[in-house]
């Protein structure tokens, strides 16, 4: 399949993994890249740029397509070493950089510069207008379906990619809701150039995560996420569990008087004891509406190719059937 997107990133299917805390490691990368998706490292799961570039290396010596890094802006007090993150991916050769959070400007004349191509993922219309403005190269438009931050518009991609395909010049692709083929075609139909996919991606044999974390995606519904640091503006979708509960009565408590200090033991430093431990009431966790859509565990290339066969038997097929001629 031919779009903007494959041959912007040089890929094969427009099909992106997107970057995950402590799920995007050089094994996933490289099986979505393998399969003719593009993969991508989280680059701040990595402590140091010496690490990530350690993964960078790695990753290389899995596979010879292209693959790209998430770099995450996050608004701290104690910042990560960005300058040292973006020296780490241009010396590294990586040509796709995912970008989240606070505004990339300040970084993109240097990545630019080095050829690298910049997606940023945005939540709104206005944030992805944005994102073109300050020259990036094209946009993951994230509806309110989606897990992990969906900003606080919640709009779902139904009206948000047509909006997004009204209002943009650069490529975007569609994020929140994707699982399958019937996803892929719906957000080409809405506008969108591809697919960006998380949770899904997780529910895969090389994602390398703890078997309990794949077996909650799979045994969940469409009805077991929550939303959580909502009166914070940090509003994040996560799955629900023990210790989400717990913070969500915390916040029922508190109210207004809420403080990030009073959920930490719920949100800090809680996707080790998740991801790599299985220890699945340790905090909460990003994850999306899709898993009601999850019911098995492929294998990366298994469900790439699924998708596309499905995609395909769906315009070829379902829809080509229905166009009086």
């Amino acid at each position: 399949m031919k779009t903007k997107i494959t041959e912007m990133f040089g890929i094969e299917h427009p099909i992106i993994q997107g970057g995950m805390h402590y799920v995007g490691f050089a094994e996933l990368a490289a099986a979505v890249s393998n399969a003719g998706g593009l993969g991508i490292i989280t680059g701040l799961t990595q402590r140091s740029p010496e690490a990530l570039a350690a993964e960078i290396r790695r990753c290389r010596d899995m596979t010879d397509k292209p693959f790209g890094v998430n770099l995450t802006f996050l608004p701290t007090v104690s910042s990560p070493d960005y300058p040292g993150y973006i020296r780490t991916i241009i010396e590294g050769g990586v040509k796709v950089v995912e970008t989240a959070g606070n505004n990339p400007q300040k970084w993109l004349p240097a990545l630019h510069e080095a050829d690298v191509k910049v997606i940023h993922k945005c939540t709104s219309v206005r944030h992805a207008l944005k994102a073109e403005a300050i020259g990036c190269d094209a946009v993951s438009v994230d509806g309110f379906e989606c897990g992990g931050h969906p900003g606080e518009d919640d709009v779902p991609n139904f009206i948000l990619l047509p909006r997004a395909a009204e209002a943009l010049t650069i490529p975007f692709v569609a994020s929140g809701g994707m699982a399958d083929g019937r996803s892929l075609v719906a957000a080409l139909a809405l506008g969108a150039e591809g697919i960006n996919m998380g949770t899904r991606f997780i529910a895969t044999t090389e994602a390398p995560v703890h078997q309990n974390v794949k077996d909650a995606i799979v045994a969940a519904s469409e009805l077991d996420t929550r939303l959580v640091m909502r009166p914070l503006r940090n509003t994040e979708r996560v799955l629900r569990n023990d210790a989400v509960d717990r913070l969500l009565e915390k916040e029922k408590t508190l109210g207004s008087n809420l403080k990030f200090e009073d959920i930490m033991d719920e949100v800090a430093g809680v996707y080790p004891r998740i991801m790599q431990d299985g220890t699945m009431d340790a905090g909460a966790w990003s994850c999306g509406m899709v898993a009601g859509l999850i019911h098995d565990i492929p294998s990366v290339k298994v469900l790439i190719d699924r998708i596309m066969q499905e995609a395909d038997a769906i315009i070829s097929k379902r829809l080509a059937t229905m166009v009086r001629r």
